[in-house]
């Protein structure tokens, strides 16, 4: 996909846009890429109890990551007051008019900021959707990098929502950690390995708003890809929307209040030797309501080497990926690939061969 720097930027004014039918044709997607009707049927994906008896949990989060990487946690700990301050913190920002949210933009070549739709990056096949992404640092010397964030760019009015965002970042962490727990020990490598791994983790934070659209069969929220960082644990609210192509065909994934989704991302599937791997899914829009989700992506500090474990390469399970880091990675995303369902495996051929990234661009349009 090649992007626009040529082109002028397309201005997504949602407030304006989601009650037209018609809309820019950048926002159109190709028939054979746009949802269809019967993409509601449900993916089942299990319901794990995180209190529940331990030898199950591992049993669940195993068989959903051998078999498409998706699943739901409940009885997790995240305080209910809290997940319902982050929801009405993130109506409060999106449903501002688009100067006040522009005072974040999203600048070229980086990962956080105020974005709408990704319109100064790409020429076409956009999302429709809104995000503000930010990051934060499990590390000790970072306590107030989420706060931070919001009060230099929004300013002082905002420094409560930089308060609540940093009590729910470090609640993810928490949760990311005793995830990984768990898939340490369903790989085989014991519980502390990959905990140790993400200890100090420098992850991004998303809040993602999709407003109605009045040809939602025509459009996507956010398009088919995976996510090339390691773990995403996802708050989505009642509308629905999240989609997963598993079994040759897209099925959707229920919203359960107080659940959260898991998802491996790519990074993951490296560490894990391609043991557990990344999968393709998507977020569709309607022309009714918006819809609304919070997305923590962990990610290991920025320059930690991306290694699997020893235990899980031998002679009959090679090395599936190069050496990497998380930087490297990144970068590879937000300067010249769109992610999509082969970033992982583009990502490694260019660091094995050396290919331009404007190569791989272009083969992959």
């Amino acid at each position: 996909m090649v992007e626009a720097a040529q082109q002028q930027p397309l201005v997504f004014d949602a407030a304006r846009l989601s009650g037209q039918a018609d809309i820019p044709q950048q926002f159109l997607w190709p028939a054979d890429e746009s949802p269809t009707p019967d993409a509601v049927e449900e993916l089942p994906v299990p319901l794990i109890d995180l209190s529940g008896d331990p030898a199950e949990v591992l049993r669940q989060v195993g068989e959903a990551c051998e078999l498409h990487g998706f699943f739901q946690v409940v009885n997790h700990g995240i305080d209910a007051a809290l997940l319902a301050e982050a929801h009405r913190c993130m109506d409060a920002f999106f449903t501002q008019p688009l100067p006040e949210k522009q005072r974040a933009q999203r600048r070229p070549g980086e990962s956080c900021g105020y974005a709408s739709s990704f319109t100064g990056r790409f020429a076409s096949k956009l999302p429709w959707k809104e995000t503000l992404s930010f990051r934060y640092s499990a590390s000790p010397s970072s306590p107030d990098l989420v706060v931070d964030y919001f009060v230099s760019k929004l300013g002082e009015d905002y420094r409560r929502h930089g308060e609540v965002y940093g009590r729910y970042c470090s609640e993810m962490s928490r949760l990311s950690l005793e995830m990984m727990e768990v898939l340490g020990e369903s790989l085989g490598v014991g519980r502390d390995h990959f905990r140790r791994f993400f200890e100090h983790n420098d992850s991004i934070m998303r809040l993602n708003y999709y407003p109605p659209c009045q040809r939602p069969f025509e459009t996507l929220g956010t398009g088919p890809h995976c996510d090339p960082t390691s773990l995403t644990i996802l708050h989505q609210d009642d509308v629905g929307g999240l989609q997963v192509f598993a079994g040759g065909r897209w099925r959707s994934i229920r919203p359960h209040a107080g659940a959260f989704v898991v998802n491996i991302g790519d990074t993951f599937t490296a560490l894990s030797n391609g043991r557990y791997r990344s999968c393709l899914h998507r977020a569709v829009v309607n022309s009714r309501v918006p819809r609304r989700s919070l997305a923590f992506f962990l990610c290991p500090e920025m320059d930690k080497v991306v290694r699997p474990p020893g235990e899980l390469v031998d002679d009959r399970n090679p090395r599936a990926y190069p050496d990497f880091t998380w930087r490297t990675l990144l970068d590879f995303t937000q300067r010249h690939y769109r992610a999509d369902m082969r970033t992982l495996e583009v990502f490694s051929n260019w660091l094995r061969h050396g290919q331009a990234p404007e190569a791989l661009l272009s083969s992959s349009s």
